[in-house]
This record gives C-alpha cells, structure tokens and sequence, in this order.
C-alpha cells in the first residue's frame, strides 16, 4: 500500500487528532486505535459500556491510562455523546465503532450538518492501477437524484484536492457509454459533464456516461471510438447508485485485492466509518485520512 502509506506519511506530520471512538469496546476496533496511536496520527476518547471497553482492552494490549473513557448505557448513547462531543468541540473527529452505521448518522445529521451534502468516498489503492481511486458514494446516498450527485462529486473532488491532486478527473459511471432514455443514470452522467463546463462543479474534469471499462482502460475506450479526457486516467468513479457503489468497492477489495480508506464528507468534523470486518491497516488509512482532512480542508474548500 505504497500510496496510502504515503498519506499515512504526511498525516503523522500533523498534530494528531483527537477522535472519538465510538462504541469502543470490541477487539478489532482497539486494535486499529491501538495502530493509530502507536503511529501518532490520534488521540482516541473511548464511548462506550465501560466495562466492555476495559476487557477487550486488556484482551488486546492497549492502554488506556492517558485516554478518556466515556460510558455509554447503548450504541445509541454512546452516538449521541460522540456527536455532542463534537458539536463541543471537544473532538476534531469521530470513528464508528462496533456499532451500525446508521445508529452513528442519526445524531449526526440531526447536530453535525453542514451546507453541503453528506457523502462517503473511499480512497482505493490497487495494484493493477498506476494511482488511487475513489470511489463515491458506497455507504450513505441510496438513489441520489442529479444534483445530489453534483454535491457527492463535489465532495470527492475537494477531497482529492485536499490529498492533493490539482484537477481531478471524474467518470459518471453507467452500465453503458450513451445517453440512452430509459436508462437514467446516462443522462445525470451527461449532465454532469455539461455542469463541470459550467463550473457548476469546481477544479474538475467530468465525463460521462462512461461504462466502468472505458473509465479505467484507455484502451478499451479507444476500442469502443470514445475521445474522453478521463478515460485510462480516472480519480474519481461516481457510482450511479448505493447499490452498485458498494458492490464495486467491495468487488475491488476481495476479488482484486484492493486496501481501502473510507471516509464520510459533509458534517462539521470528518468521520471514518470502517466496516467491521475491515483490515487494519484499512483503518489505519482511514484515520490519516481524516487528520489530513481537519488540518487541510480549509485550504481548499469554502465550506
């Protein structure tokens, strides 16, 4: 994982971040904080049942003197203490737990909005791939209409700016490379490249309809007689829908070995929201993604 080591790399020269970590106390997520304070990239505050923080913390080997432990009655509790913790500012970000990613967005959405949208990339190295991917969005927006995925591209391209590259090139992926009626992904697409044009969307180069393979392969764009600026060149993948950006990430994780950070765009502090059968070191990428993101987001963005 060369090229996310090499964020992990930049994150460990910022001051860490203070991170909540919510609904602590099962093993593979002490672990992962275990890994991340161990590289100096956070400083957790644990929520949860405190006495099952304080089991598998010593069933793992972490410390918790010098860490704030906060108890929570529930995963509901230990949510809404995260988010109001934030609101406080009494943290820079928050970590999902071993709670559903649902439970954390509720209290979320309700204290934490911003003016933008909120939305999840995931940052994709992969071997077969000369540079990172991202992948939006897999994890929040079900079926999100034109200009939701405006804003979703949007967030995915200030972020790509922010891990620092210039002109992202974004594909509006589809199931075909025309504008075809009766399928409505191809004409959000379409749009989409028009509205990056317009600067509607900012610092980026959109194109689409494009099916996954003329996104990826030059070769197999030039196959098919498509003159694209992105294609063979992709940052970005806008997936049509929930359903197939999911499938797509964790297709490229399992069958193609991919190591995947993930990261949720749109609320006042940046969350990481790690599946719980997610790797370590998907986890540890995800954290200096997020410290990244609160030292340097301003730089980049109005909001």
């Amino acid at each position: 994982m060369e090229r996310l080591k090499a964020l992990m790399d930049q994150a460990m020269e910022l001051p860490c971040l203070k991170m909540a970590v919510v609904d602590a106390g099962e093993r593979h997520v002490m672990e992962g904080v275990a890994e991340a304070v161990k590289h100096g990239l956070i400083d957790p505050v644990f929520i949860g049942v405190r006495h099952r923080i304080e089991q598998t913390a010593g069933e793992a080997g972490v410390q918790l003197q010098g860490h704030r432990v906060v108890d929570a009655m529930s995963e509901v509790d230990a949510a809404r203490q995260g988010t109001e913790m934030a609101v406080a500012g009494d943290v820079q970000g928050l970590m999902k737990g071993w709670l559903h990613t649902d439970v954390l967005l509720h209290p979320v959405l309700d204290r934490l909005r911003t003016a933008r949208r909120l939305s999840h990339v995931f940052i994709v190295e992969l071997s077969s791939y000369p540079k990172l991917l991202f992948v939006t969005d897999a994890a929040i927006n079900i079926a999100p209409d034109l200009m939701q995925k405006a804003a979703i591209v949007q967030n995915a391209v200030d972020l790509a700016r922010v891990l620092g590259i210039e002109r992202p090139k974004v594909a509006a992926l589809s199931a075909v490379e025309v504008v075809k009626s009766d399928i409505g992904s191809t004409i959000d697409a379409a749009c989409l490249s028009k509205m990056a044009q317009r600067r509607q969307i900012r610092h980026a180069i959109v194109d689409g309809p494009l099916a996954f393979d003329n996104a990826i392969s030059l070769e197999a764009a030039q196959t098919k007689e498509i003159e694209s600026d992105v294609s063979g060149d992709v940052d970005i993948l806008l997936a049509p829908d929930l359903n197939s950006g999911n499938i797509l990430a964790k297709d490229l994780e399992y069958l193609a070995g991919a190591v995947m950070a993930g990261v949720v765009i749109g609320a006042k502090v940046p969350i990481v929201l790690p599946s719980r059968s997610d790797p370590p070191e998907s986890r540890l990428a995800s954290m200096a993604v997020a410290t990244i993101m609160h030292h340097r987001w301003a730089e980049f963005t109005d909001q």
